[in-house]
This record gives structure tokens, C-alpha cells and sequence, in this order.
């Protein structure tokens, strides 16, 4: 295909997870016939994400000011903190209504097979407010995959010293898709439904 302006414009959006040619082609017609100024607004506001967006000092949500509104909350519970993979999954437990205490983003999981490890994610700043911040609860609210068993299980023997109280949520989806994705409901009841957390001991 000729490399033109507008098929620029489709491969540049094929890059956007979820997104294939179709998809991409739409988007960029549909740019194509919005206005300038429509076309300059969605420009602008994907400049000032990289400009303004940062991440928590404390939890690792993505927020313009530090700390971010969820840990600047005094109404909430501070004795509990429920730990997700991404960003994307706090928004989505968020909008349940059925959670009311602090969040730490691991902003990844521990897979080998992918070269990440332990130190490739934010464990460090979980330990420290467990340490230091009176936490009584830790829930654990990663992927049903194996690099999120893999995290909860190494996350749950670095608590441990700790003796603070290690739960999970409890699973009504599917073994293998993403939390960020479950409909509102089956996210509350997970919540309602957690279970302790006991991974075999390391020989």
C-alpha cells in the first residue's frame, strides 16, 4: 500500500491495544471527517496525558497530583490496601462502589518467560506501607494467570513476617482473562467472596 498521509495515520493507530486494521481504518475515517478543531482537541488531550499524567508516589495510580486522590482520602479505610496489576483494574474495582479502602499498583507480574522479575515491579513501596502504615489487610487482586498466581504467591511469603492478614479475592472469572474486563457485578462479589491466601511452602 502507498505510504500516505492517512495510511500513516492507520498504522499509527493499529498500535492501540485491541486494535486491528478495520478498527483502525474506522478511527482514522472518522478523524478524517471530524473538524479541525475536534481533530486538534483529541491531538491536544493525548499530549497533555504525557505532559500531566504521572505516577503516585505512594500507590502507583497514574494521577496529576501527588499523591493521588484515592491515598489524599481520609475517609478510607487505611487499614486495607488491595493490590492490582495496572492502573486500569483500580478504575474498574473503583467504579463497583464496592471497595472503600487503598490500593497499591503492582504495574506488572512477575514472568520469567517474559524477563520480568521481582525487581521489575513495585514491590518495595508495598512492603514499606505494610511496614509503616498500620496496614491490617492485604488483598490480593491479580490476574487468574500464571504470572499473577506466580506474584501472589511471592507477595504473600514476603508478607509473612509481617503477620498482617493475606487474602484474595475469590474468582468468579474465567481463569486466564483479565480482571479490567469482568462486568461490575461479578467484580463486587469477588470482592465479598475473598479467602485467605496459602501458597505451599518453598522447599
Amino acid at each position: 500500500m502507498k505510504d500516505t498521509t492517512f495510511n500513516h495515520l492507520i498504522e499509527e493507530l493499529k498500535k492501540f491495544p485491541g486494535v486491528g486494521q478495520k478498527t483502525a481504518q474506522r478511527l482514522a475515517f472518522f478523524l478524517l471527517k471530524a473538524t479541525a478543531d475536534e481533530a486538534k482537541a483529541i491531538a491536544q488531550a493525548i499530549i497533555d496525558v504525557k505532559d500531566k499524567i504521572h505516577f503516585c508516589s505512594i500507590c502507583n495510580n497514574v494521577t496529576e497530583d501527588d499523591p493521588c486522590w484515592i491515598c489524599s482520602d481520609a475517609n478510607r479505610d487505611r487499614k486495607k490496601i488491595l493490590v492490582v496489576k495496572e492502573p486500569g483494574t483500580l478504575y474498574t474495582i473503583e467504579r463497583t462502589g464496592g471497595y472503600k479502602g487503598l490500593y497499591h499498583v503492582m504495574l506488572g507480574a512477575i514472568s520469567p518467560l517474559d524477563g520480568i522479575g521481582p525487581d521489575d515491579i513495585k514491590i518495595a513501596g508495598l512492603l514499606k506501607r505494610v511496614d509503616q502504615d498500620g496496614i491490617e489487610e492485604v488483598i490480593l487482586a491479580l490476574d487468574p494467570d500464571m504470572a499473577g498466581e506466580a506474584t501472589s504467591m511471592y507477595l504473600t511469603r514476603l508478607l509473612k513476617p509481617f503477620e498482617v492478614h493475606v487474602t484474595r479475592i475469590a474468582y468468579g472469572i474465567p481463569v486466564g482473562s483479565d480482571i479490567e474486563y469482568a462486568d461490575e457485578l461479578t467484580l463486587v462479589k469477588s470482592l465479598e467472596g475473598r479467602r485467605d491466601f496459602n501458597p505451599p511452602s518453598s522447599k
